[in-house]
């Protein structure tokens, strides 16, 4: 039998802590930075999680500065079209879904998936846990590009929105900086060490950072692990646990970029997919309970993000400076 998972923590006072400021080299994470934006992504754009797109009600969200809005069939498959009706350009984002078509709350023209002459729904793709969009038309691929996951049967997801006041890169990096976590997250990480973290001149097969970590659960006790962070393409970055509670678990950071706000800056969605997993008998009393679980879960998330995008924000003010 396997032992519990936590640990009875003897950390430092948060000042007492090694400073991790030596190893967070900016060149190194420069370097990661550029070779992350430099992956394809096939066209692809994360525009929500799956579970937000629900049967029978319209989904709505500007992505990239394009409107759109997207809905299920009758069958359940995702679609996404453009978010203004044709006719007087009604929005679409709160259109009733009949029969599986789109209906204008304006004057009642139905949408569907064949589309219609000027208005021609894009391609779409679920991953039964995020719901994408295909924008660019340079290199496009059949499906997006997916890091790794545990099985689908065996896991708990739970997806979380953050909007931020900078660019997909500044989301991008932060999540490279590995090194700020028990600094800046001290309610939920200590004990985090990089054990190798990737060259300026890496090759692809070294390009990811291996950090060991503890979870923290409470002020005494917490759960030991290994994570590995790679990024699958220019506009994500996903944490596996490759070793101790848990490992399969993942947690994608996707970067999709909005348009403007009133004040002219930037915005970008920070959608945050956590994939948990667990080979102990216990898990599958926890995928039960998922339904309890998931706020939780996004809860988590959310208070991550409530310090990670004011680091991201902050990054892009300083860009936009020079």
């Amino acid at each position: 039998m396997k032992a519990g998972p936590l640990r009875r923590l003897r950390r430092p006072a948060w000042a007492d802590q090694e400073p991790s400021w030596t190893d967070a080299k900016p060149g190194l994470i420069t370097a990661a930075l550029r070779r992350a934006l430099e992956r394809p992504t096939g066209g692809w754009f994360v525009i929500a999680g799956s579970r937000e797109v629900r049967p029978g009600r319209a989904f709505g969200r500007v992505v990239a500065g394009r409107e759109l809005v997207a809905w299920r069939d009758e069958a359940g498959e995702l679609h996404v079209g453009p978010g203004a009706c044709p006719h007087l350009g009604a929005p679409l984002c709160d259109a009733p879904v009949d029969r599986g078509r789109l209906v204008c709350r304006w004057h009642g023209l139905a949408l569907g998936p064949d589309g219609r002459p000027g208005w021609r729904p894009l391609p779409a793709y679920d991953d039964g846990v995020l719901a994408w969009v295909r924008l660019d038309d340079e290199d496009p691929t059949d499906a997006p590009v997916l890091g790794p996951r545990p099985p689908a049967e065996r896991s708990i997801p739970a997806v979380a929105t953050t909007i931020g006041r900078c660019e997909p890169e500044d989301v991008i990096a932060n999540r490279l900086d590995p090194w700020h976590g028990a600094w800046f997250h001290p309610y939920s990480f200590t004990a985090l060490r990089v054990l190798s973290a990737p060259p300026v001149d890496c090759p692809p097969a070294e390009d990811r950072f291996l950090v060991e970590v503890t979870f923290t659960v409470g002020r005494n006790l917490g759960v030991p692990v290994h994570a590995e962070f790679t990024c699958p393409d220019a506009r994500t970055i996903t944490m596996e646990i490759v070793d101790g509670e848990g490992a399969g678990s993942v947690v994608e950071t996707h970067a999709t970029p909005l348009r403007p706000g009133p004040d002219g800056l930037p915005r970008t969605a920070v959608i945050e997919a956590v994939v948990a997993h667990s080979d102990r008998p216990g898990f599958v009393h926890a995928r039960r309970v998922a339904a309890a679980l998931r706020p939780l879960m996004r809860r988590a998330a959310r208070r991550l993000w409530r310090d990670d995008i004011a680091y991201a924000e902050r990054r892009y003010e300083l860009r936009s400076r020079s």
